[in-house]
């Protein structure tokens, strides 16, 4: 099924230009209404969803974190596990985090959530409880149209190859691994390892460093699109700053960065590759400023997402739901664990 097949929702979504799209809520009293406007029109919804790989529900009357998770339980029938954590995130109950604790002047690179996992959220909810004076966008961008960018010899070498991600957990950067995989016992986490294809390895008494080959390229369970899903750009080397990867690279050397990211056969990624994959990311990206009561949907298939700078206070939830198995997705590799020495 593709998207232009699906029939016209009647939902007045404005599209404008380097934005998401929005969809203003009519006047609603509070959340019990808001639950019952969102019942009565949860299929177009998905269906915009769909359509777009994203959509901003504009002018719900959400203030707190126990209305944001009330309205998730309209939208989303089954709760998806965050595995594998990767950035320190609050927790508010009833599955529902902050969006992430990292840094407010440090930008966020776009990214399907969970790529390397075998199994992953399918749909994300981040909603605003409070907006930041400046920036603090969650950005957006349709990976369709990403993948539509690269050029073909590098989508190519991404396919037949798959991409590889690697590892190292320390303690003082980064989520150290009892954090990363909730647990303090090493069997369990070896464990977790066999399970879902990941080389792991000890590094003397507190490091761990894990390998994993996945399919840079998957097709979308619904609509059977092909689309760029992956970390490849986001976790690479050539994505940070110069000064941060000259720090990281003297304090654990060239080979034990917190993460880094190759082609899946282990060949590296040059810095021409990265600029070239983040150049279509770029290109695709869609902003809003957040306002409060916003509430924005993504596929996390169709849609990669990530967050600007930003200055003052920001309060954006998360919550996951609708998990996807890597498997329902036409992976053009198998998952495969990789050699971590």
């Amino acid at each position: 099924m593709k998207p232009d097949a699906l029939a016209p929702t009647g939902l007045p979504v404005r599209l404008d230009p380097g934005k998401p799209p929005v969809l203003t809520t009519p006047s609603l009293d509070d959340a019990d209404a808001a639950r019952a406007w969102l019942a009565e029109h949860r299929t177009a919804i998905r269906a915009e969803l769909l359509r777009h790989g994203q959509l901003l529900l504009r002018g719900l009357p959400m203030r707190r974190p126990e209305e944001f998770a009330r309205l998730r339980d309209v939208l989303v029938q089954e709760r998806a596990a965050y595995r594998e954590k990767a950035t320190p995130r609050s927790s508010y109950g009833e599955d529902v985090y902050s969006s992430t604790d990292l840094p407010r002047q440090q930008a966020i690179h776009l990214h399907n959530e969970n790529s390397y996992t075998l199994d992953f959220p399918g749909l994300l909810l981040f909603g605003c409880l409070q907006a930041p004076d400046e920036g603090g966008a969650t950005t957006v961008a349709d990976v369709r149209e990403v993948l539509a960018a690269l050029p073909a010899p590098l989508v190519e070498r991404f396919r037949t190859h798959g991409w590889l991600l690697t590892r190292h957990y320390h303690e003082h950067v980064g989520l150290p691994w009892p954090t990363a995989f909730a647990t303090d016992r090493r069997e369990d986490v070896e464990e977790y390892c066999a399970r879902n294809l990941i080389g792991c390895e000890w590094v003397g008494e507190s490091a761990l460093r894990t390998a994993q080959r996945r399919s840079a390229l998957v097709r979308h369970p619904v609509t059977g699109e092909e689309v760029w899903f992956n970390h490849a750009a986001f976790w690479s080397r050539w994505s940070l700053d110069e000064e941060v990867l000259d720090v990281l690279e003297m304090t654990y050397g060239e080979d034990a960065l917190p993460f880094d990211t190759a082609f899946g056969d282990g060949t590296a990624l040059t810095e021409d590759d990265v600029h070239t994959l983040n150049a279509a990311y770029e290109a695709a990206t869609r902003r809003e400023r957040w306002q409060v009561g916003d509430l924005m949907l993504v596929d996390n298939v169709l849609s990669a997402h990530g967050r600007d700078a930003y200055e003052g206070e920001r309060k954006i939830l998360v919550a996951m739901g609708e998990p996807v198995a890597l498997d329902s997705c036409a992976p053009t590799v198998p998952p495969t664990p990789h050699a971590v020495a």
